[in-house]
């Protein structure tokens, strides 16, 4: 097999843009997998939600401040119907997240009136597009791409600060002492879901120029895949909350590197699903490994020496 080491080195700047708009919404994946410890599926379905409302406002002649406004509100929408589902109907979270996504399929068909709507950066007003990957301006995917995940990050570390973002994070760590401290438990995991699944980025659809209604299918797998690996790689380093935020969009873009590395060694694109629950599968079960087998391992050889 004859490969070239160039092209890897030329993915790398798409792979770096990818990996950030994805890191904004595994942002929003560890705000419900990791402080509120729920399980929510919902994302799969908003990622094509947010980049539908994004696009047809576009087409309607808003600018982009305010369709990507839209698309916030419309990611909102789906978490606040999520988190009724579970809060309200008393429905598992998990179940609830699939009943969402399974309703999110025929609304984004309903909002672009069909299974794909296209965009032209140059006739439409648009924040990014992968046609500028490569350039050196403030217009490159890069750049913006940093920025709204610095700032996510930035506005996340105050929120989680304030009294309504630390009842989420006493929610999530102990739902009966929180109800204890007097913290509805319900609507902290409905705001929860809320802001999680108003993060499932808007940018993608913008990156790539279209969204599809099936664009957001196996979404929660890549969140996860960017939170473990960011966990694993960083939890040592990265002991501040906002660190550990930047530790998710880093692994992302670590993901979307693997992921482009198996693509350069050949392998079969219609197996790239597969490769990456091995991927996210073995770095779930590295700190088990880790904690069951070398720290049993390094115990005994400090019993050996004493």
């Amino acid at each position: 097999m004859n490969l070239n080491f160039m092209h890897l080195i030329n993915a790398l700047p798409g792979v770096a843009a990818q990996g950030l708009i994805w890191g904004i919404m595994a942002i929003g994946v560890y705000i419900t997998y990791k402080i509120l410890d729920v399980a929510d599926l919902t994302v799969d379905g908003t990622m094509c939600t947010g980049g539908a409302v994004y696009i047809m406002l576009t087409m309607a002649g808003l600018p982009w401040p305010a369709a990507l406004l839209g698309a916030f509100l419309a990611g909102l929408l789906a978490g606040l119907a999520t988190g009724v589902f579970h809060t309200l109907c008393g429905i598992p979270a998990i179940l609830a997240g699939i009943l969402t996504q399974l309703a999110l399929y025929s609304v984004n068909l309903r909002i672009m009136g069909q299974a794909n709507r296209p965009i032209n950066s140059i006739q439409y007003d648009v924040l990014l597009s992968s046609r500028d990957v490569r350039a050196l301006s403030i217009q490159n995917p890069i750049f913006i791409g940093a920025i709204f995940v610095v700032v996510i990050i930035a506005v996340l570390y105050w929120f989680f600060g304030t009294e309504l973002g630390s009842s989420l994070r006493a929610t999530g760590a102990n739902q009966n002492m929180a109800r204890a401290q007097g913290i509805n438990t319900n609507v902290s995991k409905v705001l929860g879901l809320m802001l999680s699944n108003g993060l499932a980025s808007a940018l993608l659809a913008q990156y790539q120029g279209f969204a599809d209604v099936n664009m957001g299918r196996g979404a929660i797998v890549i969140g996860l895949a960017a939170v473990i690996i960011g966990e694993v790689l960083f939890s040592k380093v990265f002991r501040n909350f906002g660190l550990k935020l930047l530790a998710v969009a880093i692994g992302a873009v670590l993901y979307y590197l693997v992921y482009q590395v198996v693509i350069w060694l050949g392998l079969n694109p219609d197996d790239m699903k597969l490769v990456t629950a091995l991927i996210v599968a073995a770095f779930l079960a590295i700190p088990y490994w880790k904690s069951r087998y070398f720290s049993k391992a390094g115990k005994r050889g400090a019993q050996t020496h004493a």
